[in-house]
């Protein structure tokens, strides 16, 4: 059964809390505390009115919260892999590798959530004569989404780099 990573995203206080208890999924980041409500929740009130709120958000419409002509994150976001015990933490302005995958056929290597070093291939592309080229990327870094490109059967994969 494959599952999916659970996405998070920066938004507004009324987006996820009203009368105090949470209409939706979310999470509140208060300075260094970080509480995760589910729908029904109480919010706990030693949160200021300066808490972040993200909310849940559908995963696959991650590619809509990065900028594409910059590569940067526009607004701050959690992911948080099957597992359900890593997580991803992505800040505004973190710039992103779209890195394409494009060819005959097509061979995905690495996952969401897997660690990429610049020597490791992340895709594999087989060309019309039957060539195989494989994709390395060009910095170390964990891949946070794959995009499949709907006009054409490629892909796109979305790698934070590491520092």
């Amino acid at each position: 059964m494959e599952r999916v990573p659970r996405l998070y995203v920066e938004g507004k206080r009324e987006e996820c809390v009203e009368n105090e208890k949470a209409t939706r999924d979310c999470v509140v980041i208060d300075g260094n505390v970080e509480v995760w409500l589910r729908k029904g929740d109480k919010l706990p009130g030693f949160i200021g009115k300066n808490a972040k709120f993200l909310v849940k958000e559908v995963y696959d419409r991650f590619y809509l919260y990065v900028d594409r002509t910059t590569n940067r994150m526009s607004a701050d976001a959690i992911l948080v892999l099957p597992d359900g015990r890593t997580r991803i933490y992505l800040k505004r302005d973190d710039e992103l590798m779209l890195l394409p995958v494009e060819g005959f056929t097509k061979t995905l290597i690495a996952n969401v959530g897997n660690r990429v070093r610049t020597g490791d291939a992340f895709a594999a592309v087989t060309t019309r004569k039957g060539e195989v080229h494989y994709l390395k990327p060009p910095k170390n870094g964990t891949v946070v989404f794959i995009d499949e490109v709907t006009n054409r059967p490629h892909y796109v994969y979305y790698i934070l780099p590491e520092e």
